[in-house]
This record gives structure tokens, sequence and C-alpha cells, in this order.
């Protein structure tokens, strides 16, 4: 139902991103292993160019100046005039103040297609209180289902918000995936990797929450089949075997995805 990987690898969608300097290669990598194209362009003269021809843009401020915020919103006004999805990853939003504005200041001036954070920075970005310890998540109260559900609302987006389990919705419609494995956080980018690999699937597929969700389930089995060799080894040789896990799944692994409808 939501498995979109075949569709993925078929279409090969070229998928620009505005990166971080500490995961552009492991990034680069990894959409290539799903069976995208990737594409790392950052400078003024040819963002707006880019972002025209690409399948989605991909903003993540991990390593973020003004600069590089004034060709995000270059390359999503582009995006945005020629109907290409953007994702927006807000990466630390809350752990400086200049982080959390500029974020909104992304979100203010582009439409952004698909918010990617974990719960305290989409919580940040939305005004609304989570701690966070540099750029990981901290503890908050409250329900992620119902923060990813009203941060959908405010910004007219699609957000997801990952953790133990995953939410993404809409606001109207809201799915969670059981999907993943901890050694995910011992391999720095992950999450920035997944950011791009939703691009890659919003790309091929209009329904963002359909994309998102098939994203996030594809990738968190992929998790779970290299941990199943290389846990005792190390996150090292699951990096590795983790992208190798990527560009060998297919549609029939959607036997393993732990989707849950909450809200149709």
């Amino acid at each position: 139902m939501f498995c979109l990987v075949n569709e993925v690898k078929e279409k090969n969608p070229l998928v620009h991103n505005i990166t971080n300097v500490v995961v552009t290669n492991f990034t680069a990598n990894g959409l290539l292993a799903i069976g995208a194209s990737p594409v790392m362009a950052y400078a003024k003269e040819e963002v707006a160019d880019m972002a025209r021809i690409a399948g989605a843009l991909v903003l993540n401020i991990g390593t973020l100046s003004h600069d590089e915020v004034e060709t995000m919103i270059i390359a999503g006004k582009a995006a945005n005039a020629q109907g290409v999805p953007v994702v927006l990853d807000p990466v630390g939003a809350g752990a400086t103040s200049f982080r959390t504005d500029m974020s909104k200041k992304i979100l203010k001036e582009v439409k952004v297609s698909v918010i990617r954070g974990n719960a305290a920075e989409v919580a940040n970005i939305a005004g609304k209180k989570w701690e966070i310890r540099g750029v990981d998540t901290g503890s908050g109260n409250g329900s992620t289902v119902e923060l990813a559900e009203k941060v959908a609302v405010q910004f007219g987006s699609t957000v997801v918000i990952t953790g133990e389990i995953d939410v993404i919705s809409n606001g109207k419609t809201t799915n969670t995936v059981a999907n993943g494995h901890p050694l995910l956080t011992k391999v720095t980018g992950t999450g920035c990797l997944l950011s791009s690999v939703i691009g890659a699937f919003a790309a091929i597929e209009k329904n963002l929450v359909k994309a998102a969700t098939s994203a996030v389930s594809v990738y968190g089995i992929a998790a779970e089949k290299a941990a199943e060799t290389t846990a005792h080894k190390g996150p090292g040789s699951f990096q590795i075997d983790f992208l190798d896990q990527l560009s060998k799944i297919r549609k029939e692994d959607e036997a393993f995805a732990k989707i849950e409808i909450i809200k149709e």
C-alpha cells in the first residue's frame, strides 16, 4: 500500500540538496543507493536553475550561515514557482536562537512541503517548548502525534517527527512507523539522509503523507536488515551495510513495514 521504493528506483528522481558539510558524502551515497540522483549545488548563481529542474529540493540547516539561508530561500522560491516539493530539515532548531530564527525565516519565505525533524526541532520552529541538547532531542511533555498534527496545520505542510516511533501527518491524515534500529543514532547524518530520501519519494508521489510514510518505513527496514548482520561489529560496519541494504530493498520488503494508520 505504501511501498514506493520500486518507483523511486525506476524513475531515478533528481534531488537537489543544500545540506551541511558533515553529511554531504553520506547523503549523496545514500540517495544513489535508494535509486535517486543526488546533486549538491550551493552557489547563489545556479541554485534557482537547479531547483527548477529537480524532482525535489532539500534544505538542511546543519551548518548554516546567513549566506546559506539566503541561498536556500532563492532555491526554495524557484522550486515553489515550478511546483517542486521542498523538504526542510531544521537541524538543531531550539539549540540556539539563530537556528530557530533561520528556520522560521525559511518557513516564512518558502512554501515548505515537508518538515522533517525530531520532536524538539519541530516543536521549537512552531514556538512550542521542548528541550533540545545540541542537535539531539531532549525531553518534552506531550504527544508527538498531537505535535505533528498541530505543526502540520500551522505551516500547511506534511510533518515528519522521527524518534523511536516516527509520526507523519498533514493535520488530517496521520500515520506512525515503528521500523528502525538504535544503531541509526550512532552514525552521523542518518537523520539528514532520511530527509533527502523523503525528498526522493516526494519527487515521485504527490500524496506527501504516503510518500513520507513509505520513505520512513523503507529506511527503517533497511536499518533493521543491516543491524541483523553488523550489530556485533559496531556502527562503522552498520553504516556500510545500511547503504547496501538501501540499494537492495524492493517492494516485497513491504511485508516488514510496521505502519499504523492513526487518522485517515
